[in-house]
Protein backbone atom coordinates (compact mmCIF):
# COMPACT_ATOMS: atom_id res chain seq x y z
CA UNK A 1 0.00 0.00 0.00
CA UNK A 2 1.40 3.58 -1.06
CA UNK A 3 2.41 5.48 2.46
CA UNK A 4 0.87 9.14 1.97
CA UNK A 5 3.14 11.75 3.32
CA UNK A 6 3.14 12.77 6.69
CA UNK A 7 1.35 15.87 7.83
CA UNK A 8 2.89 19.39 9.63
CA UNK A 9 0.96 20.45 12.94
CA UNK A 10 -2.43 22.11 11.96
CA UNK A 11 -1.69 25.68 13.26
CA UNK A 12 1.83 25.12 10.90
CA UNK A 13 -0.14 23.82 7.72
CA UNK A 14 -3.09 26.43 8.08
CA UNK A 15 -0.43 29.28 8.15
CA UNK A 16 1.52 27.18 5.29
CA UNK A 17 -1.62 27.38 3.29
CA UNK A 18 -2.53 30.40 3.79
CA UNK A 19 0.83 31.71 3.01
CA UNK A 20 0.71 29.79 -0.57
CA UNK A 21 -2.38 31.44 -1.38
CA UNK A 22 -1.03 34.89 -0.60
CA UNK A 23 1.68 34.98 -3.43
CA UNK A 24 -1.57 34.30 -6.16
CA UNK A 25 0.36 32.13 -8.07
CA UNK A 26 -1.66 29.29 -8.28
CA UNK A 27 -3.75 28.49 -11.64
CA UNK A 28 -1.85 31.06 -13.29
CA UNK A 29 -1.32 30.60 -16.80
CA UNK A 30 2.50 29.50 -18.41
CA UNK A 31 5.16 32.45 -18.17
CA UNK A 32 8.50 32.33 -19.56
CA UNK A 33 10.70 33.04 -16.89
CA UNK A 34 9.45 29.68 -14.89
CA UNK A 35 9.85 27.78 -17.79
CA UNK A 36 13.64 29.14 -18.15
CA UNK A 37 13.98 27.40 -14.98
CA UNK A 38 12.52 23.76 -15.82
CA UNK A 39 13.95 24.16 -19.38
CA UNK A 40 17.49 24.97 -16.94
CA UNK A 41 17.05 22.60 -14.50
CA UNK A 42 16.52 19.76 -17.17
CA UNK A 43 19.32 20.33 -18.78
CA UNK A 44 22.02 20.84 -16.02
CA UNK A 45 20.43 17.89 -14.20
CA UNK A 46 20.47 16.02 -17.22
CA UNK A 47 16.45 14.56 -16.40
CA UNK A 48 13.75 13.93 -18.98
CA UNK A 49 11.29 15.90 -16.35
CA UNK A 50 11.73 19.04 -14.57
CA UNK A 51 8.60 21.18 -12.01
CA UNK A 52 8.12 23.91 -10.41
CA UNK A 53 5.64 22.22 -7.80
CA UNK A 54 3.28 24.04 -5.27
CA UNK A 55 1.78 22.09 -2.78
CA UNK A 56 -1.74 22.75 -1.93
CA UNK A 57 -4.01 21.52 0.86
CA UNK A 58 -5.37 18.41 -1.60
CA UNK A 59 -3.19 18.63 -4.49
CA UNK A 60 0.19 19.63 -6.43
CA UNK A 61 0.27 22.34 -8.85
CA UNK A 62 2.91 22.79 -11.36
CA UNK A 63 3.43 26.52 -12.28
CA UNK A 64 6.35 25.04 -15.11
CA UNK A 65 6.67 21.91 -16.00
CA UNK A 66 9.21 19.80 -18.68
CA UNK A 67 8.37 16.36 -19.39
CA UNK A 68 4.64 15.70 -17.55
CA UNK A 69 2.43 17.39 -19.78
CA UNK A 70 -0.22 17.83 -16.96
CA UNK A 71 -0.49 20.76 -14.58
CA UNK A 72 -1.78 19.19 -11.16
CA UNK A 73 -1.85 15.43 -9.75
CA UNK A 74 -3.59 14.45 -6.60
CA UNK A 75 -1.80 15.04 -3.30
CA UNK A 76 -2.03 11.23 -3.13
CA UNK A 77 0.73 10.73 -5.46
CA UNK A 78 2.94 13.82 -4.73
CA UNK A 79 6.87 13.00 -3.81
CA UNK A 80 7.23 16.60 -3.21
CA UNK A 81 4.61 16.68 -0.03
CA UNK A 82 7.16 14.12 1.54
CA UNK A 83 9.80 16.72 0.57
CA UNK A 84 8.68 19.77 2.16
CA UNK A 85 8.09 18.18 5.34
CA UNK A 86 11.48 16.51 5.73
CA UNK A 87 14.66 18.17 3.77
CA UNK A 88 15.24 21.24 2.12
CA UNK A 89 16.71 18.78 -0.19
CA UNK A 90 15.77 15.55 -0.85
CA UNK A 91 17.55 12.89 -3.39
CA UNK A 92 15.77 9.21 -3.91
CA UNK A 93 18.22 7.36 -6.02
CA UNK A 94 16.01 5.22 -6.66
CA UNK A 95 12.16 5.21 -5.58
CA UNK A 96 11.69 1.20 -5.87
CA UNK A 97 13.99 1.10 -3.14
CA UNK A 98 12.48 3.75 -0.93
CA UNK A 99 9.33 2.45 1.24
CA UNK A 100 7.64 5.92 1.01
CA UNK A 101 7.50 5.89 -2.75
CA UNK A 102 7.83 1.80 -3.76
CA UNK A 103 4.19 1.45 -4.48
CA UNK A 104 3.84 5.10 -5.60
CA UNK A 105 1.33 5.06 -8.64
CA UNK A 106 3.78 7.07 -10.49
CA UNK A 107 6.53 4.81 -9.57
CA UNK A 108 4.35 1.77 -10.16
CA UNK A 109 2.67 2.75 -13.32
CA UNK A 110 3.13 5.42 -15.78
CA UNK A 111 5.46 7.46 -15.94
CA UNK A 112 7.69 5.14 -14.15
CA UNK A 113 9.47 7.56 -11.84
CA UNK A 114 12.99 6.14 -10.39
CA UNK A 115 14.68 9.42 -9.74
CA UNK A 116 13.36 11.98 -7.70
CA UNK A 117 15.72 15.42 -6.39
CA UNK A 118 13.84 18.63 -4.96
CA UNK A 119 15.08 22.01 -3.78
CA UNK A 120 12.67 23.76 -1.09
CA UNK A 121 10.57 26.48 -1.82
CA UNK A 122 10.00 28.50 1.39
CA UNK A 123 8.67 31.76 2.47
CA UNK A 124 10.98 33.83 4.39
CA UNK A 125 10.03 33.03 7.71
CA UNK A 126 10.49 28.94 6.81
CA UNK A 127 7.41 27.57 5.80
CA UNK A 128 7.53 24.98 3.03
CA UNK A 129 5.52 25.66 -0.66
CA UNK A 130 7.03 23.57 -2.62
CA UNK A 131 9.65 22.02 -4.75
CA UNK A 132 12.19 22.93 -7.96
CA UNK A 133 12.62 19.20 -8.57
CA UNK A 134 13.89 17.13 -11.44
CA UNK A 135 12.61 13.43 -12.10
CA UNK A 136 13.73 10.62 -14.30
CA UNK A 137 12.47 6.95 -15.35
CA UNK A 138 15.86 5.44 -14.03
CA UNK A 139 17.93 5.33 -11.16
CA UNK A 140 20.78 7.64 -10.98
CA UNK A 141 21.93 10.81 -8.29
CA UNK A 142 22.93 13.99 -8.62
CA UNK A 143 26.50 15.82 -8.88
CA UNK A 144 27.23 18.57 -6.42
CA UNK A 145 27.36 21.22 -9.00
CA UNK A 146 23.75 19.91 -10.30
CA UNK A 147 22.52 19.71 -6.34
CA UNK A 148 23.86 23.45 -6.04
CA UNK A 149 22.36 24.74 -9.11
CA UNK A 150 18.80 22.92 -8.31
CA UNK A 151 19.35 24.86 -4.93
CA UNK A 152 20.06 28.12 -6.49
CA UNK A 153 16.88 27.85 -9.11
CA UNK A 154 14.74 27.30 -6.25
CA UNK A 155 15.76 30.41 -4.74
CA UNK A 156 15.24 32.30 -8.24
CA UNK A 157 11.47 30.68 -7.79
CA UNK A 158 11.19 32.28 -4.57
CA UNK A 159 12.93 35.71 -5.65
CA UNK A 160 10.03 36.05 -8.47
CA UNK A 161 7.16 35.45 -6.08
CA UNK A 162 8.51 37.52 -3.44
CA UNK A 163 8.77 40.55 -5.58
CA UNK A 164 5.87 40.13 -7.33
CA UNK A 165 4.47 40.61 -4.09
CA UNK A 166 6.68 43.23 -3.69
CA UNK A 167 4.89 45.30 -6.64
CA UNK A 168 1.39 44.06 -5.71
CA UNK A 169 1.85 46.03 -2.81
CA UNK A 170 3.59 49.38 -4.22
CA UNK A 171 0.42 49.19 -6.37
CA UNK A 172 -1.70 49.03 -3.61
CA UNK A 173 0.02 52.24 -1.93
CA UNK A 174 -0.04 53.95 -5.30
CA UNK A 175 -3.97 53.68 -5.16
CA UNK A 176 -3.75 54.79 -1.61
CA UNK A 177 -2.15 57.81 -2.65
CA UNK A 178 -4.33 58.28 -5.44
CA UNK A 179 -7.87 58.48 -2.73
CA UNK A 180 -6.14 60.45 -0.01
CA UNK A 181 -5.68 64.36 -0.06
CA UNK A 182 -1.53 64.28 1.63
CA UNK A 183 0.07 66.97 1.93
CA UNK A 184 3.90 67.63 -0.21
CA UNK A 185 5.37 66.09 2.76
CA UNK A 186 3.18 63.22 3.22
CA UNK A 187 3.58 62.29 -0.32
CA UNK A 188 7.21 62.04 -0.26
CA UNK A 189 7.08 59.25 2.21
CA UNK A 190 4.35 58.01 0.36
CA UNK A 191 7.31 57.55 -2.61
CA UNK A 192 9.88 56.60 -0.26
CA UNK A 193 7.31 53.88 1.24
CA UNK A 194 6.58 52.89 -2.45
CA UNK A 195 10.74 52.99 -3.30
CA UNK A 196 11.58 50.74 -0.01
CA UNK A 197 8.60 48.49 -0.15
CA UNK A 198 10.53 44.56 0.21
CA UNK A 199 9.72 41.20 0.04
CA UNK A 200 6.91 40.25 3.66
CA UNK A 201 5.20 38.14 5.04
CA UNK A 202 1.43 37.83 3.91
CA UNK A 203 0.21 39.24 7.19
CA UNK A 204 2.97 42.20 7.08
CA UNK A 205 0.80 44.56 4.55
CA UNK A 206 -0.76 46.69 7.76
CA UNK A 207 2.18 45.80 10.24
CA UNK A 208 4.36 47.33 6.85
CA UNK A 209 2.23 50.16 6.32
CA UNK A 210 1.90 51.21 10.14
CA UNK A 211 5.98 51.11 10.61
CA UNK A 212 6.57 53.21 7.21
CA UNK A 213 4.53 56.03 8.03
CA UNK A 214 2.06 55.00 5.43
CA UNK A 215 -1.37 56.38 6.89
CA UNK A 216 -5.18 54.96 6.34
CA UNK A 217 -4.32 51.61 8.33
CA UNK A 218 -4.47 50.19 11.88
CA UNK A 219 -1.70 49.26 14.12
CA UNK A 220 -1.90 45.25 15.15
CA UNK A 221 -3.97 45.37 18.39
CA UNK A 222 -2.00 43.95 21.29
CA UNK A 223 -3.45 42.07 24.54
CA UNK A 224 -2.32 40.35 27.14
CA UNK A 225 -0.86 37.08 26.91
CA UNK A 226 1.54 33.90 27.79
CA UNK A 227 4.20 34.23 25.91
CA UNK A 228 5.70 31.13 27.11
CA UNK A 229 3.70 29.08 24.85
CA UNK A 230 4.87 31.26 21.55
CA UNK A 231 8.48 30.40 22.56
CA UNK A 232 8.20 26.71 22.90
CA UNK A 233 6.01 26.17 19.86
CA UNK A 234 8.68 28.09 17.48
CA UNK A 235 11.32 26.07 19.17
CA UNK A 236 9.88 23.11 17.89
CA UNK A 237 8.77 24.43 14.41
CA UNK A 238 13.08 24.82 13.94
CA UNK A 239 14.33 21.67 16.06
CA UNK A 240 14.21 19.42 12.33
CA UNK A 241 16.35 22.07 10.78
CA UNK A 242 18.61 22.45 13.72
CA UNK A 243 18.94 18.46 14.04
CA UNK A 244 19.67 18.08 10.31
CA UNK A 245 22.45 20.36 10.70
CA UNK A 246 23.86 19.31 13.83
CA UNK A 247 23.03 22.17 16.11
CA UNK A 248 21.47 21.90 19.20
CA UNK A 249 18.30 24.05 20.03
CA UNK A 250 17.12 24.22 23.18
CA UNK A 251 14.83 26.53 25.26
CA UNK A 252 14.64 27.76 28.90
CA UNK A 253 11.52 28.82 30.25
CA UNK A 254 12.67 30.68 33.83
CA UNK A 255 9.25 32.34 35.18
CA UNK A 256 5.92 32.86 33.47
CA UNK A 257 6.68 35.74 30.58
CA UNK A 258 3.08 37.75 30.23
CA UNK A 259 3.46 40.27 27.45
CA UNK A 260 1.15 42.87 26.02
CA UNK A 261 1.26 41.86 22.71
CA UNK A 262 0.31 40.06 19.02
CA UNK A 263 0.98 36.27 19.45
CA UNK A 264 1.14 35.62 15.71
CA UNK A 265 3.49 38.60 14.88
CA UNK A 266 5.27 37.71 18.60
CA UNK A 267 5.30 33.86 16.60
CA UNK A 268 6.96 35.59 13.23
CA UNK A 269 9.33 37.52 14.89
CA UNK A 270 11.06 34.77 16.97
CA UNK A 271 10.81 32.35 13.79
CA UNK A 272 12.79 34.74 11.64
CA UNK A 273 15.21 35.03 14.74
CA UNK A 274 15.65 31.22 15.78
CA UNK A 275 15.84 30.81 11.92
CA UNK A 276 18.89 32.91 11.13
CA UNK A 277 20.08 31.27 14.61
CA UNK A 278 20.51 27.90 12.75
CA UNK A 279 21.66 29.23 9.36
CA UNK A 280 24.63 30.72 10.70
CA UNK A 281 25.75 28.66 13.91
CA UNK A 282 27.75 25.61 12.36
CA UNK A 283 27.14 22.15 12.94
CA UNK A 284 28.29 21.14 16.70
CA UNK A 285 27.03 24.86 17.80
CA UNK A 286 24.26 25.93 20.20
CA UNK A 287 21.05 27.63 19.71
CA UNK A 288 19.01 28.43 22.65
CA UNK A 289 15.76 30.16 24.03
CA UNK A 290 15.64 31.79 26.87
CA UNK A 291 12.33 33.21 29.00
CA UNK A 292 12.10 35.32 31.70
CA UNK A 293 10.30 38.16 33.47
CA UNK A 294 12.78 41.14 34.12
CA UNK A 295 11.22 44.05 35.78
CA UNK A 296 8.07 43.02 35.05
CA UNK A 297 8.82 42.99 31.16
CA UNK A 298 8.93 39.51 29.29
CA UNK A 299 12.63 39.24 27.82
CA UNK A 300 13.00 36.45 25.78
CA UNK A 301 16.48 35.99 24.52
CA UNK A 302 17.83 34.03 21.19
CA UNK A 303 21.35 33.03 21.72
CA UNK A 304 23.70 31.57 19.28
CA UNK A 305 27.33 30.16 19.19
CA UNK A 306 27.41 30.97 14.91
CA UNK A 307 29.55 33.15 13.01
CA UNK A 308 28.74 36.31 14.80
CA UNK A 309 28.04 39.60 12.91
CA UNK A 310 30.58 43.00 13.12
CA UNK A 311 29.80 45.29 15.65
CA UNK A 312 29.76 48.18 13.12
CA UNK A 313 27.31 46.30 10.38
CA UNK A 314 24.57 45.42 12.67
CA UNK A 315 22.21 48.17 11.52
CA UNK A 316 23.03 46.98 8.26
CA UNK A 317 21.92 43.75 9.05
CA UNK A 318 18.31 44.78 10.02
CA UNK A 319 18.05 46.28 6.18
CA UNK A 320 16.43 44.39 3.71
CA UNK A 321 18.43 41.97 1.14
CA UNK A 322 21.25 41.81 3.34
CA UNK A 323 22.65 39.05 4.86
CA UNK A 324 25.78 37.84 7.29
CA UNK A 325 26.82 35.60 4.78
CA UNK A 326 26.26 36.21 0.69
CA UNK A 327 26.77 32.91 0.23
CA UNK A 328 23.93 31.24 2.45
CA UNK A 329 20.38 30.53 1.62
CA UNK A 330 17.40 32.59 1.33
CA UNK A 331 16.71 36.49 0.38
CA UNK A 332 17.97 38.56 3.18
CA UNK A 333 14.88 39.97 4.59
CA UNK A 334 14.53 37.79 8.13
CA UNK A 335 16.33 40.40 10.43
CA UNK A 336 14.39 43.05 8.44
CA UNK A 337 11.59 41.61 9.33
CA UNK A 338 12.34 41.40 12.82
CA UNK A 339 12.93 44.79 13.24
CA UNK A 340 9.66 45.79 11.41
CA UNK A 341 8.01 43.19 13.50
CA UNK A 342 9.26 44.60 17.00
CA UNK A 343 7.93 48.36 16.04
CA UNK A 344 4.74 46.71 15.35
CA UNK A 345 4.46 45.06 18.47
CA UNK A 346 6.34 48.27 20.44
CA UNK A 347 9.36 45.83 21.54
CA UNK A 348 12.82 46.65 22.23
CA UNK A 349 15.26 44.77 20.13
CA UNK A 350 19.29 44.05 22.05
CA UNK A 351 21.99 43.04 19.70
CA UNK A 352 25.24 41.83 21.40
CA UNK A 353 27.61 40.04 18.88
CA UNK A 354 31.08 39.77 17.85
CA UNK A 355 32.75 37.47 14.32
CA UNK A 356 33.40 34.53 15.57
CA UNK A 357 31.82 34.88 18.54
CA UNK A 358 28.23 34.16 18.20
CA UNK A 359 25.01 36.38 18.96
CA UNK A 360 22.44 36.85 21.60
CA UNK A 361 19.34 39.02 20.74
CA UNK A 362 17.11 40.32 23.23
CA UNK A 363 13.21 40.93 22.79
CA UNK A 364 11.56 43.35 25.34
CA UNK A 365 8.23 43.11 25.37
CA UNK A 366 5.99 45.74 27.03
CA UNK A 367 3.88 44.84 30.06
CA UNK A 368 0.67 43.21 29.83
Amino acid sequence: MHRSAAKLPPHTETRRIESLHAYGILDTPVEAVFEDITRIASAVCETPISVINLVDAQRQWFKSEVGLGVRETPLETSICAHAILEHDFLEVPDTTRDARFASNPLVTGDPGLRFYAGALLKTPDGLPLGTVCVLDTRPRSLTPAQVDTLRALSRQVMAQLELRRLLAEAHAVSEHRARVDASEAQLQKLDSAEQELTVIHQKFGELIASATGRGGFVPPALTPADVAPVVEQVAAAWQRSAARKQVALDVRIEAACKARTHVGLLETLLGNLVSNAVKYTPAGGRVELVCQQVHGLACIDVVDTGIGMDPARVDGYFKAFQQGDARSDGLGIGLWIVRQTAEALAADLDVVSALGEGTRITVRLPAP
